[in-house]
């Protein structure tokens, strides 16, 4: 079989992206919807103090995840990523169903950008349907993904560095408007009254819970790091790097524009429809700043899904290459791209044209849960991945001081992270708004190693059926 490792030259991806390319791509998969608009709607299920507790709980899982998959990405920086690792080092069922899992996933979180972008577009256009908002958007990212690579590294690059630019923006004018130094339309300085302990957390400590998949959600992206090791130069130092970086400037940026949002608003008034960062521009009377914002916005979030887009179809061509994927996705066209894997991708994406049928937060919300689902039980299959290779390595003969990044405190923290992203995924079966999402995701799951083991036992009884031949 054809592993990612012996793709014949012709067919082997570029290594053109740079340090900067990486990080920023990093970084810019989970500055989109997750921040700008399920923030606010985070806040609101489970208040202020329920939501920073989330996002940092959030973010330590994140970093758990992270330092297990760089281990295993400097040591083997292939395109296939934590896939190829799970087939590896835990079994081949589950690197395919890991695949697929992340595969659905990631193309279904574009298909959640694709709405939020539609639904950012009423703003300016209020008579036109999301769903042909949806449909542009969809054209205009599937030609910039069948550009070369380095293109679409470029553009990323660019696009991520408004989004950060932006966020800091909105936090110096949001906390200059908490202090009163930049005065609120029709409301006085808020100060930090939002924020006393009566209002941290109105709906209880349990809400936490069943809030933590809009969270793991909002983090979904930085795993993009594994998936561009195969296309980027040095991975062995660049990798490290962009780890360490990325998941500061996460946290900070998610923790304070948390902070900015619960002072400013009362729980009551963050929604889902409109992005409290626009709402805050227009508070704030700064001249055209709201309508700046909300094409930054638009920006992120299709930037955010051009990102899932990405990995998806590099993910389909390492799976053909490994025979679990049909080998049409194993072809690259002549720039360098899997052009037949990203069709594919784009038809998932599709499924935010559901808004045209069934109203868009509803759309909005299921398709969030279902991309949270998939990439908890992604992370999951990281962690132990890990687990397994670094025992392996170790029987295999191998030198703890030979591994060019470790993960610390082995085997306690791939065994935390494990723990941790089960009990996300218990706790949602009590929450009735996602467990629809938990089950549909589960029940994936179960259909990948299902369709594995009929896969696996129909190439079996060809290759004897050819034997006696």
């Amino acid at each position: 079989m054809e592993t990612v490792n012996q793709v014949s030259q012709e067919n082997q991806l570029n290594r053109s992206m740079k340090r900067r390319h990486l990080f920023m791509l990093s970084l810019g998969g989970v500055i989109g919807t997750g921040l700008f608009l399920n923030a606010g709607y985070t806040i609101n299920q489970s208040g202020a103090g329920g939501a920073l507790v989330g996002y940092l709980f959030g973010g330590i899982i994140l970093y758990l995840v992270m330092v297990c998959l760089g281990e295993l990405a400097v040591h083997m920086p292939v395109t296939g990523s934590f896939q190829t690792y799970a087939s590896k080092f835990i079994s081949p069922s589950a690197g395919f169903s890991l695949g697929w899992m992340y595969f659905i996933g990631s193309a279904t979180t574009a298909g959640v950008e694709f709405t939020a972008a539609g639904i950012l577009m009423q703003r300016w256009f209020p008579d036109v349907s999301v769903w042909i908002w949806c449909a542009l958007f969809i054209l205009l990212l599937f030609g910039l993904n069948a550009l070369t690579t380095r293109g679409f590294a470029e553009a990323e690059y660019w696009f991520a560095g408004i989004k950060v630019i932006a966020v800091i923006f909105f936090i110096i004018i949001g906390a200059g408007a908490i202090f009163g130094i930049i005065p609120l339309e029709d409301r006085p300085a808020p100060l930090l009254e939002n924020l006393a302990p009566s209002g941290l957390f109105p709906a209880g400590i349990a809400i936490l819970f069943v809030t933590m998949m809009n969270v793991i959600f909002s983090y979904q992206g930085s795993e993009l790091i594994g998936i561009a090791a195969g296309e980027s130069e040095e991975p062995s130092k660049n990798i490290p790097r962009a780890i360490r970086n990325v998941l500061f400037r996460i946290i900070v940026f998610y923790l304070a524009s948390i902070i900015i949002l619960s002072a400013i608003f009362p729980t009551e008034e963050l929604g889902l429809l409109e992005s409290p960062f626009v709402t805050l521009m227009d508070l704030a009377g700064i001249p055209f700043a709201p309508d700046i914002m909300n094409f930054v916005i638009l920006t992120a979030i299709l930037s955010v899904g051009n990102s899932c887009i990405y990995a998806s179809t590099r993910l389909l061509w390492a799976m053909a290459h490994e025979g679990m994927a049909p080998k049409r996705f194993g072809k690259l066209s002549k720039r360098k791209v899997p052009f037949t894997a990203l069709v594919f991708t784009m038809i998932f994406s599709l499924l935010s044209l559901l808004t045209s049928v069934i109203a868009a937060d509803t759309v909005f919300v299921l398709l969030m849960s279902v991309a949270g689902i998939s990439v908890t039980i992604s992370w999951i299959g990281i962690a132990l991945s890990q687990l397994m290779f670094r025992r392996k390595y170790l029987q295999g003969g191998g030198k703890l001081e030979d591994l060019q990044y470790k993960v610390p405190l082995y085997p306690l923290i791939p065994l935390i992270c494990i723990v941790f992203c089960v009990s996300i995924l218990i706790f949602l079966a009590f929450d009735p708004t996602q467990l629809i999402g938990l089950l549909i995701g589960l029940g994936f799951l179960v259909i990948c190693y299902v369709s594995y083991y009929f896969k696996n036992k129909q190439t079996k009884a060809n290759s004897e059926t050819n034997i006696k031949g």
